[in-house]
């Protein structure tokens, strides 16, 4: 008894989930960690009836057969969820008595980790290729078919051109969104007006477009002085007037700009008439690479790109679930107005529904 309670002491020392298994294959002492992991009534079982993972079962056979230790990764259900621990068994001497030490470390977000970066690498490795691929294709054409007329030529180079700016606004989106989530950005906080900033937003976002968007405003709501990145700001209007310009799929599209400010927030929201995201694909928006339409030339990093944006300013942005067409919402702490606003009153218009995807980190 006196030495059982000399390996509970030393286990209990452990900062992992623990357990001693004796050469008669029964779990000698367990720590707290372990028997909140395994439950109470382990202690004095066969290990077999309580660890029951093939991978683990194995690495405690070789031990016990005389290996000095063994390791494997495992994944158990645990509850709703999975959890992945890496799992070491190592032959210890403690009182004269051979033992096997077996510890638990979760690793689930290391694992989940390691799997983003793999997912990040395939996406960029497929978005990268397929402007790579065009670039190839038509300059060998150029290069080695004969007998092309100035207008195939023409074609094949505007081809090329395109897939450069392709390429480099891709690139160019990697490397903002890495600077933003590195903590890396310096903001150039200056003084504007918020009515300003949309005309800038929805001018450049409309340039060039073919294809009308329908862009309703109350320039008197919008008389807002603020500091603020003014040009990041601009960034995420520009990106959802530009998404709503291409996305929106009425057959006259139109997107309503709206500015309220609350005793706690100044709020821009912009809903068009479209059709809306499907609910199964809400919890998806922000994520990178996510192409909730399957449509366009975008490689689906715009909105994680606003997202890291807005948490930097101090902000979020949201998407308003339940409410006719597709809706987002731009928050900014009342601090960043640089002169008091007058509070419209209460949150009214499309926020009728749950929001999703809010950034809250600080």
């Amino acid at each position: 008894m006196q030495k059982e309670m000399i390996f509970s002491s030393l286990l209990e020392a452990v900062p992992l989930p623990g357990l001693l298994i004796t050469g008669e294959n029964r779990i000698l002492c367990a720590n707290s960690a372990a028997l909140l992991l395994f439950g109470n009534n382990v202690v004095g079982l066969a290990y077999i009836s309580v660890l029951r993972h093939p991978a683990v079962l194995k690495a405690i056979e070789v031990t016990l057969g005389g290996q000095a230790e063994a390791k494997t990764r495992y994944t158990a259900a645990l509850g709703d969820q999975d959890v992945t621990y890496d799992m070491t068994c190592r032959r210890v001497k403690i009182a004269k008595k051979n033992l096997i030490l077996v510890c638990f470390r979760d690793v689930t977000d290391v694992e989940q980790a390691t799997q983003m970066r793999r997912d990040f690498v395939a996406n960029v490795s497929h978005e990268l290729r397929t402007p790579m691929t065009s670039i190839r294709s038509f300059s060998e054409i150029l290069r080695d078919a004969p007998g092309l007329t100035d207008a195939d030529k023409t074609r094949y180079a505007t081809i090329i051109h395109s897939e450069t700016i392709r390429l480099t606004r891709l690139l160019d989106d990697l490397l903002d969104l890495s600077v933003l989530e590195n903590g890396q950005v310096t903001l150039n906080q200056r003084e504007g007006n918020l009515r300003d900033l949309l005309d800038l937003a929805v001018t450049t976002a409309q340039a060039g477009a073919t294809r009308p968007l329908k862009v309703l405003r109350d320039p008197q709501a919008e008389d807002i002085t603020l500091t603020s990145d003014l040009d990041r700001l601009v960034q995420v209007f520009i990106n959802l007037v530009t998404n709503a310009r291409k996305y929106c799929a009425a057959d006259q599209p139109q997107l309503v700009i709206s500015a309220q400010v609350t005793a706690q927030v100044l709020m821009i929201d912009f809903v068009d008439n479209g059709h809306g995201i499907d609910a199964g694909s809400e919890a998806l928006i922000f994520e990178k690479f996510s192409r909730i339409t399957g449509e366009g030339d975008g490689a689906g990093l715009g909105l994680a790109i606003c997202r890291e944006i807005m948490c930097r300013l101090g902000g979020e942005i949201s998407f308003l679930g339940n409410v006719p067409g597709t809706a987002f919402r731009v928050q900014l702490p009342q601090s960043v107005l640089t002169r008091p606003a007058k509070d419209t009153g209460p949150v009214v218009g499309p926020a009728v529904g749950p929001v999703i995807g809010a950034d809250t980190r600080s």
